[in-house]
């Protein structure tokens, strides 16, 4: 199965990837950076591993750039995670237009026209694909300073319920997994106390644990969740 990914280089995606890779899936993933970690995989899965460079937020040449020079028509997508993600945390008081745009670019506008053309591309290999988007737990329960970042994934969550309704009747699934906090790079700028106030908000009292998140998508793209489309999947230690 080949799978198309965003935000490969590093954290959850990097993680994603590791876990597909060792399962036997074929990855296209794109990232901005080609850090040491995924020069890493790419190494050990030269075969299995396709990487391109590519900023999301450059909403114009998706179709060029991506499914036209480097995947091509013939080759058949099965899943598409869009992983990738850029935070601007502030109170709305602060908002400022640009950097409010260059997120819904890469946070939103992307994703959807990513998922234009991974749907094209199921639709002409009459392949009955699951996609996946990372959404948040910021969607459903309030944080300060990230009205703006939750707005972009809430946008996804109802992008992604209609793209199921669409879709549905030709076998294409398409879910929402809602990631708690996590201890990755997106959190390495709060602090303890901080990261503590929030965990304290869960049932389970802890960071959600990356490879929960991992597994999660590792079923959705199986055959063992193929009634699950529309969805919103809570991995969250108990947040909501």
């Amino acid at each position: 199965m080949n799978i198309l990914i965003t935000g490969v280089s590093k954290g959850l995606g990097l993680s994603i990837t590791e876990k597909l890779l060792k399962e036997g899936y074929t990855v296209f993933g794109i990232s901005r950076r080609r850090t040491k970690e995924l020069e890493n995989l790419i190494s050990l899965y030269p075969e299995k591993l396709n990487w391109i460079s590519y900023d999301l937020a450059d909403n114009q040449n998706i179709r060029d750039a991506i499914f036209k020079n480097w995947i091509g028509l013939k080759t058949p997508i099965n899943s598409f995670i869009n992983n990738a993600a850029i935070a601007y945390d502030d109170i709305v008081t602060n908002l400022n237009l640009t950097s409010l745009e260059n997120m819904y670019k890469a946070n939103v506008f992307s994703p959807m026209i990513i998922t234009k053309f991974v749907l094209r591309q199921m639709l002409l290999h009459h392949i009955q694909g699951s996609i996946i988007h990372m959404s948040s737990i910021s969607v459903h329960t309030g944080y300060k300073g990230l009205s703006m970042y939750a707005s972009t994934k809430g946008a996804l969550e109802a992008f992604s319920k209609n793209t199921a309704r669409e879709w549905g009747e030709r076998g294409i699934r398409s879910n929402c997994i809602v990631a708690g906090f996590m201890e990755t790079e997106m959190s390495s700028s709060l602090n303890q106390d901080q990261k503590n106030r929030i965990y304290n908000r869960t049932s389970l009292k802890k960071a959600t644990e990356v490879s929960s998140v991992t597994n999660t998508v590792q079923f959705l793209l199986s055959n063992k969740s193929n009634s699950i489309t529309g969805q919103n999947i809570h991995v969250d230690s108990g947040t909501i």
